[in-house]
């Protein structure tokens, strides 16, 4: 039985964290990482479960994110499902910063024609098409990006700004079809 929480009716989900990615990642061929700080204290993207690939996805590497999803479709012949997670902290707490930078993936698939997003995905996209301007002052200004400042100062930041605007694409684990 499926739950709400699955968003299994859309090509394009929505979820935060460990618990996010295990409610919409069943079904997914792709799951798109997002942890636009990349702390320390953020969960491991390779302990969920499933067959899907997972990509690390920047608002800089959003444009390929969606050629790899293009491709992946290809492939399959058919549509392929993707759950882009905002990496949030262990303990599940909100990242403004996670959510706009999950944002610009899902913009980037949007433009692409991978459009059918569940109403949480089409909320960070709008998001960030908001605030895009400012997604640097973001990053800093946010309170994950404050409590990085107060413990290691401003070079972590600066490297996260960085990191996040190059273009490759980081596959963390291709697609593994269940045998």
């Amino acid at each position: 039985m499926t739950t709400p929480h699955a968003q299994q009716q859309y090509q394009v989900r929505f979820g935060w964290g460990l618990r996010g990615a295990a409610a919409i990642s069943p079904g997914a061929h792709i799951v798109v990482w997002v942890d636009a700080l990349a702390s320390d204290d953020a969960p491991d993207p390779l302990s969920i479960a499933g067959p899907a690939a997972i990509v690390a996805g920047t608002p800089g590497n959003a444009a390929a994110v969606a050629r790899y999803v293009l491709d992946r479709q290809a492939e399959l012949g058919d549509r392929a499902v993707v759950a882009v997670v905002a990496a949030g902290t262990d303990d599940g707490r909100y990242c403004v910063e996670d959510q706009l930078a999950a944002g610009a993936v899902i913009d980037a698939l949007g433009e692409a024609g991978i459009d059918y997003t569940s109403p949480e995905a089409a909320a960070a996209s709008a998001a960030y098409l908001s605030l895009c301007g400012a997604m640097r002052h973001l990053l800093s200004a946010s309170v994950a990006g404050q409590a990085l400042i107060a413990a290691r100062g401003r070079e972590p930041i600066d490297a996260a700004i960085e990191a996040s605007s190059r273009p490759e694409l980081r596959v963390l684990r291709e697609f593994s079809p269940p045998a």
